[in-house]
């Protein structure tokens, strides 16, 4: 039995989002084209347009496509830098397109510190706010809606309030969290959101930036006037009809049950090991875990030769196996080495779980046995 429990990673192509690139292929025009086939072409980036900008409650006419998440983070943060910030706070545990599009802005950069949990310390950001100089521009800080390692959803209503009260501008990574859980721009207060096709169940090659009234977007691939201006290139066609179905789809089923996850969770608890972020809230489908004495590379290993797919930490290091910097951040350097990541979605039943629950434990054993005849020996 094959189990594909790494979501976060890429989630399984959803057989919508497939028939709508089929669709956009036979096309087979250029959306930029005046005549009917491009018109059809444009006709179809436009309906995903909306149908993307839907799922998290944005405006379609303030949605600029891009090549995926990391694309899509890079235009928000270099634009900030652009438009006058000398300083940026960064969520301590946010994705590495964030933290090294803030590097490649050459500004100095602060880490929003986060609890044990993960959960970003909203009394030093407070504090750190009202000491703001003046200097330093308006602040820009970029917090991730949900992390894509541990699940963990971080307050950004509470913070965007923070942030604006400032006079500042808030950027939010939602890649991990787009289709998971319910979000509405607006009331979270983003003035700029990223996110990723594939994450959703569309292809990889497709992300999106939404972004506020009164945000000045300065694009970072220059040529034509293509997304009104903000992206030159030759729109992806079939990446993004299939995007718009996937989101629209995910929008019309939103819950998941956590049930599954759990009930995994559980039964490896009780074997001494431990679930990065529990007591937060969290994503329903993602279950980071560490056993200490259990290297992460090794549980993978493990599991994958039993059919069944997990992730150690992020999946976005090209394909390389190291510390969390997530669980470093969340003062848990002890654990980090033996960091695994489960991620289901929408396609993921509670046999899954179980199966993933059976497989790890027989993996734990068999590591445990080896490990205590090592040192008899």
């Amino acid at each position: 039995m094959t189990v594909y429990l790494d979501y976060n990673a890429t989630a399984p192509m959803r057989p919508e989002a497939r028939a709508a690139m089929l669709a956009a292929l036979d096309i087979g025009a250029n959306a930029s084209s005046v005549h009917s086939a491009g018109r059809a072409a444009r006709s179809a980036i436009e309906s995903a347009r909306e149908d993307v900008a839907a799922l998290v409650g944005g405006d379609g006419e303030r949605l600029v496509f891009t090549s995926g998440g990391a694309e899509a983070n890079t235009l928000a943060v270099t634009s900030a830098a652009l438009a006058g910030a000398q300083r940026l706070i960064v969520g301590a545990t946010e994705h590495a397109s964030v933290i090294e599009a803030a590097k490649a802005t050459g500004l100095p950069i602060e880490l929003l510190p986060v609890n044990g949990g993960g959960v970003s310390d909203i009394d030093w950001l407070a504090a750190r706010l009202r000491t703001w100089d003046a200097a330093d521009g308006a602040p820009f800080v970029a917090l991730m809606m949900a992390n894509n390692e541990t699940g963990v959803i971080q307050p950004i209503a509470e913070v965007s309030a923070l942030v604006h009260a400032a006079g500042g501008r808030l950027h939010v990574d939602a890649v991990a969290a787009a289709g998971k859980i319910g979000l509405d721009m607006a009331a979270l207060g983003a003035d700029t959101l990223a996110l990723s096709a594939h994450k959703l169940g569309a292809a990889q090659g497709s992300g999106a930036l939404l972004y506020g009234e009164g945000v000045v977007l300065t694009r970072q691939i220059h040529g034509g006037g293509h997304e009104r201006g903000l992206r030159a290139g030759t729109e992806n066609l079939s990446g993004i009809a299939g995007f718009g179905a996937a989101a629209k789809i995910a929008a019309a089923a939103l819950t998941q049950s956590a049930e599954g996850r759990d009930a995994a969770a559980a039964r490896l608890t009780a074997t001494g090991a431990v679930v990065l972020g529990d007591g937060a809230p969290r994503t329903a489908g993602v279950l980071c875990l560490a056993a200490e004495g259990f290297p992460a590379h090794l549980a993978v290993m493990a599991l994958d030769l039993e059919g069944v797919m997990i992730s150690a930490g992020s999946a976005c290091s090209s394909g390389k196996v190291k510390p969390s910097g997530v669980l470093q951040a969340m003062g848990r350097d002890d654990l980090a080495p033996f960091s695994i990541r489960a991620s289901g979605g929408w396609a993921t039943t509670a046999q899954d779980w179980t199966r993933f629950a059976d497989v790890w434990l027989l993996a734990h054993a068999r590591h445990a046995a080896r490990h205590a005849i090592k040192e008899v020996a």
